[in-house]
């Protein structure tokens, strides 16, 4: 597995029930849903994110 990173990310807290709501829908963790959530946005905006880790490395 590759690494992962990390970092804190703040949120107000109807942002914060409303992920954990729909992360518990889906069966995800609240960081499993905000992964999901950031990679589906990078594809809609053309994105790829492979390109991205290949920038990255």
């Amino acid at each position: 597995m590759s690494e992962r990173k990390s970092f804190l990310l703040r949120l107000d807290p109807a942002t914060h029930s409303a992920l954990a709501r729909w992360a518990a829908d889906d069966l995800r963790s609240l960081n499993a849903q905000i992964e999901y959530v950031l990679k589906q946005a990078l594809r809609d905006a053309g994105r790829n994110v492979q390109e991205v880790r290949d920038a990255d490395g």
